[in-house]
């Protein structure tokens, strides 16, 4: 009977030995193992500043997109007005053509009808006049 409890205490003093140092963990690690790690520390930092600048250039980006769009649709707008002014000139221009075609073809009826003037009015050449000298030699 004194051996079993021996035997049991013995037992149980290995369960809690082997509980203790399974719930407290290892605090062991190879170097290499170290080494890896730190490694992947630094590339997880690299890429993490890398995604910031990529993030803030995208911003800007961005930015200067929304406003080169601002800019194509005004430019689009101007755009428009200008069409819409050069189609209307265009229609007055046209209708102006027809009506000088018009009355130059209602003039040229009437011209054909009325007397050539035998007098022919001439104006003298105006004369010119020497200019007027500076008194005391200014």
């Amino acid at each position: 009977m004194m051996q079993t409890m021996m035997v049991r205490d013995l037992a149980a003093a290995v369960i809690i030995t082997m509980l203790s140092v399974g719930l407290s963990g290892c605090d062991y690690w190879p170097p290499a193992l170290q080494t890896q790690i730190e490694q992947l520390r630094s590339d997880l930092q690299t890429a993490t500043m890398e995604k910031t600048q990529l993030q803030n250039q995208l911003g800007s980006i961005t930015k200067v997109k929304d406003d080169l769009q601002v800019q194509v649709d005004d430019l689009s707008r101007v755009n428009r007005d200008k069409s819409s002014m050069i189609s209307s000139l265009q229609h007055s221009l046209a209708a102006a053509q027809e009506r000088l075609a018009k009355s130059a073809k209602a003039a040229a009826p009437k011209a054909s009808t009325a007397k050539p003037s035998s007098k022919v009015m001439q104006k003298a050449p105006a004369k010119k006049k020497a200019p007027a000298k500076a008194i005391g030699g200014r």
